[in-house]
């Protein structure tokens, strides 16, 4: 008896979340759609590069937004169960709810590992191909290479950025001009250097290295001017977004960083982050058993939904604020990215507990 009420449990938190997620990933598909309206006509980006691009993002959006879609789901599956007395029944057949809160758990458990998926195999391949797609249907006269630095061509120039300090500051900036027979004719570098909304570069310490017929010639400046067509939503697509990367992406290039003497605290807020924010899924849903036996007992759908949303709204400016606090104040970033999970830890357990 107890595995057939455990599995309708499950059953009834499963089929309630991905019901709440289906409505949240298509309110956020809309606006996302309405976003890319001002774009749409640029280049070759058009309405079918659009909807791709909604929809190669909804992963991102889904991985977002589980801990909420949990909650509100657990709210709406236990809170039912209770307003038709089923919760009841089971309570006066003698399973405690501690049994109850564990098989909710279980369904947490569930999607905690689907949120992994999402995050680690899904989500980051899929919104950095619609980051590609969008960029270059908009910017189809350029072409670009590169994983951790940008190299991009543009006519008879190719231009390498190293490092992104800014959207639209730069490190490392090396620039190579070509005659009309593809000849090397200048080599350039700048250890700094910003975009303007013209697209004018301002190449900060620039050293310029022209070849000749018969010697090289080396030029100096503290400061230069480059014209190019090169956007920096073009150059961004060689950026690390710390958002958009993968637990084992993050690890790699926190490696990296460290191994360069580079600062990597953002980072590693980012990956330990990730992990927490995926454990708290199991977790948050657990929340949804005293507010089934509580006050909400006898409520509505929309109270319920009510509740579920601010709480996981509450919860994701909680984190929010932490990870920007966390880098003004230096605080470790294992603190920065763990004690909103183990707030919400501490809180549920004390709310279970004083279940009667």
């Amino acid at each position: 008896m107890t595995s057939i009420l455990s599995r309708y449990v499950i059953k009834a938190v499963l089929g309630n979340t991905a019901l709440v997620m289906l409505v949240l990933l298509a309110l956020s598909g809309l606006y996302l759609f309405i976003t890319q309206q001002d774009e749409i006509g640029i280049g070759q980006y058009s309405v079918e590069n659009a909807l791709m691009y909604v929809g190669l993002n909804l992963p991102k959006y889904a991985f977002d937004m589980l801990p909420i879609a949990a909650l509100i789901g657990a709210l709406l599956a236990l809170g039912n169960l209770a307003r038709t007395l089923e919760l009841i029944v089971v309570r006066a057949a003698g399973v405690s709810t501690l049994r109850i809160a564990m098989w909710t758990a279980g369904a947490g458990v569930i999607l905690m590992i689907f949120t992994a998926l999402l995050g680690e195999v899904i989500s980051p391949p899929m919104e950095q191909y619609a980051r590609q797609m969008k960029t270059f249907a908009k910017f189809n006269d350029y072409s670009m290479a590169g994983n951790k630095s940008a190299w991009a061509k543009d006519g008879d120039m190719m231009i390498s950025v190293r490092q992104q300090a800014a959207d639209n500051r730069y490190g490392g900036v090396y620039v190579f001009k070509f005659d009309g027979q593809r000849r090397l004719r200048s080599v350039g570098h700048a250890n700094n250097a910003s975009i303007d909304k013209n697209n004018l570069w301002q190449l900060e310490n620039y050293v310029e290295s022209s070849i000749g017929n018969e010697r090289v010639a080396t030029s100096k400046a503290a400061e230069t001017q480059l014209q190019t067509r090169l956007s920096p939503e073009f150059l961004g697509l060689a950026v690390l977004d710390a958002d958009s990367l993968p637990g084992r992406g993050l690890l790699s290039y926190i490696q990296h960083l460290k191994a360069n003497g580079l600062d990597a605290r953002t980072y590693e807020v980012a990956f330990w982050a990730r992990i927490a924010r995926t454990v708290a899924v199991a977790i948050i849903v657990v929340l949804a058993v005293p507010f089934a036996f509580g006050p909400m007992r006898s409520t509505g759908t929309g109270a319920r939904t009510v509740v579920g949303i601010m709480i996981g709204v509450v919860f994701f400016l909680m984190a929010k604020m932490l990870e920007s606090g966390g880098e003004v104040f230096n605080m470790p970033p294992l603190v920065v990215a763990w004690l909103p999970t183990a707030i919400l830890t501490v809180i549920t357990t004390i709310a279970i507990s004083r279940v009667r």
